[in-house]
């Protein structure tokens, strides 16, 4: 069964969460004013969840989407190491894009289910930093 959530996303009962995440987090930026570049952009890495720009800066978004408590907050599931793979990730994406001038930063969407089938989202701008 579809159906369209508060903010027009389709939604269906067997969509799976982080496809619906990522959905819910692009139209989140749209609205937010961002431009989205690119969902899912994958290499030998790894993979980034949106590459979008917000005014002249490129922003590497990570997307969690949770249903419980149970992993904790977004931006906690950021381990350090998640955060080098990522910093790796955006230099071979700005490199390969000839981003050479462009300022980058790395923000996090956490998208916490309600128990009727709503959700929450929290927007963490400059999550951390690229020397992490």
């Amino acid at each position: 069964m579809l159906r369209k959530d508060a903010l027009g996303v389709m939604e269906r009962g067997n969509f799976p969460l982080g496809n619906r995440g990522e959905e819910i987090a692009c139209r989140y930026l749209r609205q937010m004013g961002y431009e989205v570049l690119e969902r899912n952009f994958r290499c030998k890495i790894g993979e980034i969840d949106i590459v979008a720009r917000d005014g002249k800066v490129t922003v590497f978004v990570e997307v969690k989407a949770r249903k419980s408590k149970t992993y904790g907050k977004p931006k906690e599931a950021i381990s350090f190491h998640k955060q080098k793979k990522l910093v790796q990730l955006a230099q071979y994406y700005m490199k390969k894009h000839h981003l050479f001038d462009t300022s980058a930063r790395f923000d996090v969407i956490g998208i916490k289910w309600t128990e009727n089938g709503r959700y929450n989202i929290e927007l963490i701008q400059n999550a951390f930093d690229v020397e992490s």
